[in-house]
């Protein structure tokens, strides 16, 4: 059985989660992350994705868009823009968010910022997974 950490994850807004945890899994802007108690020291980049919180009761998802982790051997940290339970997800406004990405992308328009509406659909994605 993993051994336990302190993870906290931080919003502007609030305290979104502070517990112990087993693993945690989440995306960086490397790529697909699982850390363990006693990881090497690591500060990476969030990417927009899910992330899994393992606790000795079972599993938590949540959606969270941008920010910084911080891998210390015995604690972890975010700090995130957005943290979202999926209780706290708007569905139809996420749809909306994903169909508005989506028309801008094929539009093809010179005005467009791609790389913005690129990310705006990933994080319509995101919250409409964890939904």
């Amino acid at each position: 059985m993993a051994e336990n950490f302190q993870l906290q994850i931080i919003t502007p807004d609030r305290v979104f989660y502070e517990g112990e945890a087993s693993m945690v899994e989440f995306t960086s802007v490397d790529g697909e992350m699982g850390v363990y108690k006693h990881h090497i020291p690591l500060t990476t980049v969030l990417a927009p994705g899910i992330v899994t919180i393992s606790e000795s009761g079972g599993k938590k998802e949540a959606a969270i868009h941008a920010g910084f982790v911080q891998i210390l051997g015995e604690k972890i940290t975010f700090l995130a823009e957005i943290a979202e339970w999926p209780d706290e997800i708007d569905v139809s406004r996420a749809e909306a968010a994903k169909a508005r990405a989506e028309e801008r992308l094929r539009s093809h328009s010179a005005d467009i910022d791609v790389a913005r509406a690129e990310i705006a659909l990933k994080k319509a994605l995101v919250r409409l997974h964890v939904k």
